[in-house]
Parts: structure tokens; sequence; C-alpha cells
């Protein structure tokens, strides 16, 4: 867990989000393991730097944001690395890297940026929707809950895409 450093966003340049880099004013990073608990972990580290940014009123809505893309992150761009396709989600389990997913948020000028790297470079899929399923509605809530998201692969020596998605913070 970090609070320095440059913004993997940095590596997509204005392409990317409608924000203006000068504007930054706070980021931090959590590296997470391929493991079920990353995603409260990540919810946790939220709650905290959100609390610390003085933006506790955004926490439900980024929260539940950065489930979804951690778990898409866990579920789809870690498996597809490892071998599996991630289309039978309970027959396989990914195996453990030290670093599978970096969830990082970042304040700006009026927005909240939340991006997840993970080492696949297929694209996310937005699931038709199914009242009846378990699955298939991380990325309509995301749109939903957001002010916007989107993604972009990243190239050179960081392999893989990063997932984001915005927020206004007034």
């Amino acid at each position: 867990m970090g609070t320095e450093g440059t913004p993997m966003l940095d590596l997509l340049r204005h392409q990317v989000l409608p924000v203006d880099m000068r504007t930054l004013s706070g980021t931090a990073t959590l590296a997470l393991a391929s493991r079920p608990e990353s995603v409260r972990r990540a919810r946790d580290f939220t709650r905290s730097t959100l609390h610390g940014w003085r933006l506790p009123e955004q926490f439900d809505a980024v929260a539940l944001v950065v489930s979804e893309l951690v778990t898409n992150a866990l579920r789809h761009g870690v498996r597809s690395v490892n071998g599996s396709s991630g289309e039978h989600a309970g027959d396989y389990e990914p195996a453990p890297a030290p670093t599978a997913v970096e969830l990082e948020l970042m304040r700006y000028s009026g927005r909240l940026v939340c991006a997840v790297h993970d080492p696949s470079e297929l694209a996310p899929r937005v699931g038709e929707m199914d009242g009846a399923a378990e699955s298939g509605r991380g990325l309509h809530l995301v749109e939903c809950f957001s002010d916007g998201w989107g993604w972009r692969p990243l190239t050179g020596e960081r392999p893989g895409k990063v997932v984001w998605a915005v927020f206004r913070t007034g």
C-alpha cells in the first residue's frame, strides 16, 4: 500500500479521462493478491482513503464500483492469464500471484478516479442483463453508480489493462 508514485493513468495520458493531470491532489495504491478476501481488502482501503481525503459521502458508490472492478479483474483478468477463460467461475482456482491486481484511487479537482490494473489484455465485456443470473451485472453496476468508465490496454513494461471509473466529487 502506498500513497506516492506515478499514477498508472499517467501511462495512458489524456486519452482516457476528462481530467487535467495538473489537478491531481492525491493518489493511493494497493496491490492485491489473487484471493477472494482481496475484494474486502480493497473496500477497506477505499474507506480509509476516502476518509483521509474527507470524502466519506462518496464511499457507498465508490466501494460498490471498486468491488465490481476488483472482482472482475480477479475472476476474468487473472484467470485469462493463468489459462482459463473464466466461463466456469466455480471450476477453476487461479494460481496465486504475489500481486495479481492493483487498485489505485486518484483525487483530482472535482473528480475521483478508481483504476484497476490486471495482467490480461482482454477487453472487459458488458454482459446481457439477466435478472435471474447470479453474475454478469458488474459493469452495468459500474455504469450506473459512476459518472463514466472505460478501459485501456497497457503497453511496454506493464502488460495488461486498466479499467477505470470516474466520480464527480462536487
